[in-house]
């Protein structure tokens, strides 16, 4: 696991194409990891480590050396909650707690980039706006959702308000027009909407749906929030270990290297759903080491 200083950090994290990855200001801890290969940041959602509590969770990072998050709501979610619960959750959680956990990955010397809040069609106004709020508090300038492609004008009036950009993330439910998955799906969201409206390109799931990764991210790289990196095969194929899919994870990887576009990212550990037996550390090693070859070779 690579150091580096609060100052390297600031230098390495430049404006990119969606902002500033992170100011030197907003870096609190005195040693950051460093997971920036050749200039691509190489993090992950901490969707990976679902196996485990948060701070198991910021343990895996700081193991395998993965100095940038993009934390999902479930890794601070009351345990096994349902709704109602998880409205009142929403609602009522102190805002304090949220501030906490910002904490902790400082400490642990993580750059908590993004909140993964996925907003619903069934969310009220205050849900909504309670998913900035939590933003605020952890600190970070960028949400992540998935979410209904007929909320996004109402989470885009939240979005301007406390200037916080959303990438929506996609999955392959082709069949549903109300669901990210296909490039209309997100033009949908962000026609006519402010540009703190912007796209989480997973670009396993949209192989699986039937789009072009590279294509998608040539034209509109100055709207992606961030990267989830997984393989999948096509035609809602299945998750694979990295480089048995149909995903150009190489590609994708190596064009943000030669075109210098600061987009994360972020690898998304799901193939161990579908392989039993593994071990999740070890495989998002793994995955990491594979996107280390990528950019290097």
């Amino acid at each position: 696991m690579s150091l580096i200083s609060r100052r390297d950090a600031g230098k390495l994290l430049l404006a990119g194409c969606a902002g500033a990855l992170v100011s030197r200001k907003e870096l609190h801890s005195a040693a950051m990891i460093n997971s920036v290969i050749r200039g691509v940041q190489i993090g992950a959602q901490s969707y990976s480590f679902r196996d485990r509590p948060l701070d198991a969770c910021i343990d895996a990072f700081r193991t395998i050396g993965l100095g940038e998050c993009e934390l999902t709501e479930g890794h601070l979610e009351p345990a096994k909650a349902k709704n109602p619960e998880l409205k009142k959750w929403r609602l009522e959680a102190p805002l304090s707690f949220f501030k906490e956990v910002r904490q902790k990955f400082d400490r642990a010397g993580i750059l908590l980039y993004a909140w993964n809040y996925s907003f619903r069609r069934d969310y009220t106004d205050l849900e909504i706006e309670r998913g900035f709020q939590m933003a605020e508090a952890l600190g970070v300038k960028y949400i992540t959702a998935s979410s209904n492609v007929s909320v996004a004008p109402r989470v885009d009036k939240y979005a301007q308000k406390y200037k916080i950009m959303v990438g929506f993330h996609g999955h392959d439910q082709t069949s549903n027009p109300d669901e990210f998955s296909s490039p209309d799906t997100f033009a949908r969201a962000m026609q006519g909407a402010s540009p703190y409206i912007g796209v989480n390109l997973d670009i396993g799931h949209f192989t699986a749906a039937g789009g072009d990764p590279i294509a998608y991210i040539q034209e509109h790289h100055d709207k992606i929030v961030a990267l989830h990196l997984k393989d999948r095969k096509k035609n809602h194929g299945a998750n694979l270990p990295f480089g048995q899919g149909d995903t150009p994870i190489v590609a994708v990887l190596q064009l943000l290297r030669d075109k210098g576009w600061k987009i994360p990212a972020n690898i998304e550990y799901e193939y161990g759903e579908e392989i039993k037996g593994l071990d999740t550390v070890a495989e998002v090693k793994k995955c990491f080491e594979y996107c280390r070859k990528a950019l290097e070779s």
